[in-house]
């Protein structure tokens, strides 16, 4: 209880005082080629009115955001107030010293091409303008960064593998990036209790296949897994396709090592699954998406790899067969059901047309309408466990079952590896097809099942042909992509 307590009390005296903004959730001022407005899937800090309607006090860790943030000035839609550098200081060549006798000169990036990839976000649409970024190696060197960021009045955004997708690991105007690319060891792996112990900077699959080798597999998987750092993970809260086995990482989250804002290191880093000794701390840090501090390591509880997986790719008729298709799946695969993506006509379509290499699973081509002309929907659905007989015969009762129904319409199972990355490719290769448009709105949303298309179906009935509007994502936990493609930004087809 006294440890918890102390710690709400240095946050709150954190808060009060001020000092760097310390995250990467901001409103981003700049995405490119558009005003962020148009970037719907946006992430806030939270406001308090001040003393007028045209300043405010933003509570992130640290206190006064880097940026003030005032009424719109316009009603027409799609207006976004303007957004000014809040009174932090500038860097000086003393804070370039100061960092390289910390992190060493290698690491300490100035010149414009290096520090490209840091202002930048993967797709183009949103840049800063920072003009350091530092690349620390240890949980030392982060606490000494932030302790003279904070003591001199610098902000900092954190930054992983910058994989996100609405602008919140990019600066918004001058901030100090703190990389976690260089903090990518892994200190410890258990097979018998299946805790693995971290650093921030790991990438998602190297993590996965080192785990592998002592028949543990990652409780989250991701289309960016190859990429994207663990740290990130946890400081979004990610999700992805394994949810609807292993649930969300507030449950595989065994502990964390944090440094907050004003360089004190946070040691919560327990490796046992049951901790009934007070506050659950770390649970105030996955999702907090670098508000609160920045996550440096992490002990996250492995579940045993499953022996045996099965690949199929069904469709529907309409997007209720999807749903009755999923109940079913649920009741008659139980145990062994670890994946359940739907995706609609139009993101299979894109998916095929951009990935050539890629072929329709139930009819080698791209995806045509049934004989009664509607727009079909499609599953892939992935089955894992340790009993290869058992597991095909519970597959195989559920696709029979599922047919004389007539959920599913059409089916085919994957008969080897290059067959089962393949279907896993045409759902994981949607959100890569949509960059081939030169403006994407974004949404990512969780709904109720039964009215999560109905959704898609109304913004694409507003839109017409202003945009290609596609839909596909999670029934495990109720999430939809909702993403809207079109040649330019527009304030008319954003209203």
């Amino acid at each position: 209880f006294a440890r918890g307590r102390c710690l709400l009390e240095r946050l709150g005296r954190l808060v009060r005082r001020g000092g760097p903004a310390c995250g990467a959730s901001h409103p981003h001022p700049h995405p490119h080629p558009h005003p962020h407005t148009l970037q719907p899937q946006q992430r806030r800090h939270i406001f308090l009115a001040r003393d007028d309607t045209r300043s405010w006090l933003g509570l992130g860790l640290g206190a006064a955001p880097l940026w003030k943030r005032g009424l719109a000035s316009s009603s027409s839609a799609g207006a976004m107030p303007a957004l000014e550098r809040g009174a932090y200081a500038t860097l000086t060549e003393e804070d370039l010293d100061v960092f390289r006798g910390i992190v060493g000169a290698a690491n300490v990036l100035t010149s414009e091409e290096d520090l490209a990839g840091h202002n930048r976000d993967w797709m183009g649409k949103y840049e800063g303008a920072s003009k350091l970024a530092l690349r620390p190696k240890t949980t030392e060197e982060v606490s000494r960064v932030m302790k003279h960021c904070h003591e001199r009045g610098l902000a900092v955004v954190p930054q992983g593998g910058n994989t996100g997708l609405v602008g919140g690991s990019v600066p918004v105007f001058d901030e100090v990036v703190v990389s976690m690319a260089r903090m990518d060891a892994v200190r410890s792996i258990d097979p018998l209790s299946g805790v693995l112990i971290c650093q921030a900077g790991c990438i998602l699959q190297n993590l996965d296949d080192q785990l592998q080798e002592v028949g543990l597999v990652m409780p989250l998987d991701l289309g960016a897994k190859g990429s994207c750092h663990i740290g990130g993970n946890i400081s979004t809260n990610a999700g992805g396709i394994r949810y609807l086995r292993y649930g969300s990482l507030h449950g595989s989250v065994l502990g964390l090592e944090v440094v907050l804002a004003n360089g004190e290191v946070l040691d919560v880093l327990h490796s046992v699954r049951k901790d009934t000794t007070g506050y659950d701390l770390k649970q105030l840090f996955i999702g907090a998406e670098g508000t609160l501090g920045l996550v440096t390591a992490a002990a996250i509880h492995c579940p045993p790899r499953p022996l045996f997986k099965n690949v199929t790719f069904l469709q529907c008729r309409s997007f209720p067969d999807v749903l009755s298709t999923f109940q079913r799946a649920r009741a008659e695969l139980g145990e062994i059901l670890s994946a359940f993506e739907f995706l609609d006509k139009e993101s299979l379509d894109l998916s095929l047309r951009v990935h050539t290499d890629l072929k329709n699973p139930l009819d080698g081509g791209g995806g045509a309408d049934d004989e009664e002309g509607e727009r079909p929907f499609y599953i892939v659905l992935e089955t894992s466990g340790s009993n290869e007989a058992h597991d095909n015969e519970k597959l195989h009762s559920f696709l029979e079952s599922a047919m004389e129904a007539d959920m599913v319409t059409n089916g085919a199972v994957a008969q080897d590896g290059s067959q089962f990355q393949s279907f896993w490719r045409i759902r994981e290769g949607v959100p890569e097809a949509l960059t081939s448009y030169k403006a994407m709105y974004k949404y990512d949303l969780s709904i109720p099942l039964q009215t999560m298309y109905t959704l898609v179906e109304e913004i694409r009935q507003r839109v017409g042909d202003r945009a290609y509007v596609v839909g596909y994502g999670h029934l495990g936990d109720g999430n939809l992509h909702l993403n809207l493609a079109a040649d330019s930004y527009s304030e008319e087809l954003l209203s």
